[in-house]
């Protein structure tokens, strides 16, 4: 009943039948990772896909100097390495438990036999993957295009998206791993972060807290309309 429970509170399959959980549960995989422990590596066999549980998992590819560029940090509740449903072939990057983390795993075999049963299970995978498109989109102009500053701006706004309180956030990961996302070093990213601060757009609010002061500067800097002075 928990198992089943657990299931029917990830996004990916709330609204589905009663027996369409009990299937999900019968080919689940319970895993549980330690902080650093590696998930999956790029260009390993993609047999399923994950579902974050609780804890937080980083997905990232290296260079052939092995610089590492990170592509997104899933939370609870979020799938990642769900292309393996429809492709079956290699994963395109790296996992990393950034905790302790419990993850779900669905078997690709098991999972598409479910989808032929009943395809309403691939609707709510596409939605999944369409979102994740345009985060990916997102991310290739942010790094080529945008200046640091106006990455970090967009990153915030995008955190406030569909919340109540969407000028008080809280920064979910370090400071090092927030930089690798911005593809940017820690330095640089606290450099800006204290210009932002004098300049009146954000103040800090507890050690990972941040509030927005000047929202419209922020999406001035985003989209390049506006630089740090």
């Amino acid at each position: 009943m928990k198992l089943i429970s657990q299931i029917a509170s990830v996004p990916l399959f709330q609204g589905l039948a009663r027996k369409q959980y009990e299937d999900l549960a019968m080919i689940v995989v319970d895993h549980v990772f330690k902080r650093g422990q590696s998930i999956f590596g790029e260009e390993d066999e993609a047999t399923g896909f994950y579902v974050v549980i609780s804890g937080r998992v980083k997905i990232f590819k290296l260079s052939t100097e092995g610089k590492e560029q990170t592509l997104h940090i899933f939370g609870p509740g979020e799938p990642f390495g769900e292309v393996a449903v429809f492709t079956g072939r290699r994963f395109p990057a790296n996992a990393e438990a950034l905790e302790e983390t419990r993850v779900f795993f669905f078997p690709r075999k098991e999972f598409i036999e479910l989808i032929r049963k009943d395809p309403s299970l691939a609707l709510n995978l596409l939605a999944v993957l369409s979102q994740r498109l345009r985060r990916f989109s997102a991310l290739v102009e942010n790094l080529s295009l945008k200046e640091v500053p106006g990455r970090l701006a967009a990153y915030l706004l995008y955190l406030g998206e569909g919340k109540k309180e969407a000028n008080d956030l809280t920064l979910e990961i370090s400071k090092n791993q927030l930089a690798s996302l911005l593809g940017t070093i820690p330095e640089t990213l606290s450099r800006i972060l204290a210009r932002m601060t004098r300049e009146g757009f954000l103040e800090s609010s507890g050690q990972r807290g941040i509030r927005i002061l000047n929202r419209t500067g922020l999406e001035e800097l985003a989209s390049g309309g506006r630089r740090l002075s």
